[in-house]
């Protein structure tokens, strides 16, 4: 059997029965996320620009483009909802590589719902598989596709296709169709994403052509099913390896119970770990950002430091290491302060950033996994004293627990920069808590607008 058909035949055979009530709460989680962060990402450029377009274009009003008031058809609806989360970076990451599946899986599962009127539950069993398969996908292709040039949203493509292709009720034959699709419908460079909002236009396409996929092959559209795993395939031409894991064990555990992470400040989550060592750090020794002497970031997965030094804008601050940490330095923690035009130009932090450096002898890679290894930062004092944190996953991350405070603190901080009333903010946050019981998803669409 091909690899396709094999995940396939355990997503159509899987029910949200058999899912464990964290893996659920985790899709709540993950869904209260990704509106959050849509919210702050609403009137980004890149968002308008998307959103006009499929205003413009029109067709059967089918789902709703969150905070607008407006509804398009599923895949152009779910296109501009993705396009809003993936843009203000704030979203949610993958542990294994940091593929931004739940903002997929939870656009794609939302707009398909408001098609077939499906109801809560079922959406977030949706959620849970298109999660499990694309980061079973992703985990084969780390490090693989980015030593490539590959973005992740090669990979996320699959969370949006299996989540509709749920939702559609897909035979197992026509479930193996959209994820044959779905491997030879996505592109996107890493290089674009790290210094442009190519990121959030990569999203978008991953939403709306993993839906497409599960639609065609609704409809019998049918592809080659061996596309994954074939010479010159999916897996053969964007790096994969390790293809007998991808469906090995399946069902014994959930990828997004284990790897998925909630971003709990802005930014990219590989300097996470970063700035919350600086923090500590900096608290411990009660540090003055004037007394700074020097700043030492340490890490597996830093041989130097990526993105710009001294970053001007969102897209620089979400891959700026240097930044991450010297913010945290400066005012003893990381936050959604940090993304603002005032912080950014802050003479402070950009007097600290010039005092870091990457450790020259860091800790080798225990395995493949750059992103499960952390950081850590070491202050040194112009009195000589030195104060080090390490810390190995952020606040949020799958491994430390993710708490409903944190998100409900993030949901209520971010979702009112959307212009929603502080009475719908509180009801649509209620609507994500008791999902699981909620007849149709437009309970909470229609909070949305």
């Amino acid at each position: 059997m091909s690899i396709a058909g094999e995940l396939a035949r355990f997503v159509t055979g899987t029910s949200v029965d058999d899912l464990p009530p964290l893996a659920l709460e985790r899709a709540r989680m993950a869904i209260a996320s990704t509106i959050a962060s849509a919210a702050m990402g609403v009137d980004i450029v890149s968002s308008r620009i998307i959103r006009e377009l499929a205003k413009e274009r029109g067709g059967a009003a089918e789902a709703t483009l969150w905070f607008d008031g407006g509804a398009l058809p599923v895949a152009d609806a779910a296109r501009v909802n993705a396009v809003m989360s993936d843009a203000a970076a704030s979203d949610d990451s993958d542990l294994r590589s940091i593929a931004h599946i739940g903002t997929i899986v939870s656009t794609t599962a939302i707009a398909m719902a408001e098609r077939t009127g499906a109801g809560g539950r079922d959406v977030l069993a949706a959620m849970v598989l298109g999660y499990e398969i694309a980061g079973r996908i992703d985990e084969a292709l780390t490090p693989g596709r980015g030593e490539r040039g590959f973005h992740g949203s090669i990979s996320t493509i699959f969370g949006g296709a299996v989540a509709a292709g749920t939702l559609l009720d897909l035979t197992p034959g026509q479930m193996t169709q959209a994820i044959a699709l779905a491997a030879t419908s996505m592109g996107g460079l890493v290089v674009a994403a790290n210094t442009s909002v190519a990121r959030e236009y990569h999203a978008g396409l991953s939403a709306m052509l993993g839906i497409q996929a599960a639609l065609a092959a609704h409809k019998g559209f049918v592809a080659e099913e061996h596309a994954l795993e074939m010479p010159r395939g999916f897996f053969s031409a964007y790096g994969g390896d390790h293809l007998q894991d991808v469906t090995k064990d399946l069902g014994s555990s959930w990828d997004i119970t284990t790897n998925m992470a909630i971003k709990l400040v802005p930014g990219g989550h590989p300097h996470h770990a970063a700035a919350e060592a600086a923090a500590n750090a900096a608290i411990a020794g009660d540090v003055d950002p004037h007394d700074v002497a020097s700043i030492v970031l340490s890490s597996a997965k830093y041989r130097t430091l990526p993105g710009p030094k001294h970053p001007t804008d969102l897209i620089g601050v979400a891959h700026s290491p240097a930044y991450f940490i010297a913010a945290a330095i400066t005012d003893r923690g990381y936050g959604w302060i940090h993304a603002s035009p005032e912080k950014v130009t802050d003479p402070v932090i950009a007097q600290l950033i010039d005092k870091i450096t990457v450790d020259p002898n860091p800790p080798p890679y225990p395995d493949r996994f750059a992103h499960h290894h952390g950081a850590t930062v070491t202050i040194t004092l112009t009195d000589g004293r030195r104060f080090s944190d390490h810390v190995d996953f952020p606040r949020g991350s799958a491994p430390r627990g993710i708490e409903w405070a944190d998100v409900d603190a993030k949901y209520r901080r971010l979702v009112p920069l959307s212009g929603l009333t502080q009475e719908k903010v509180e009801a649509s946050l209620a609507v994500v808590h008791r999902l699981d019981a909620v007849k149709t998803v437009s309970e909470l669409t229609r909070l949305l607008r």
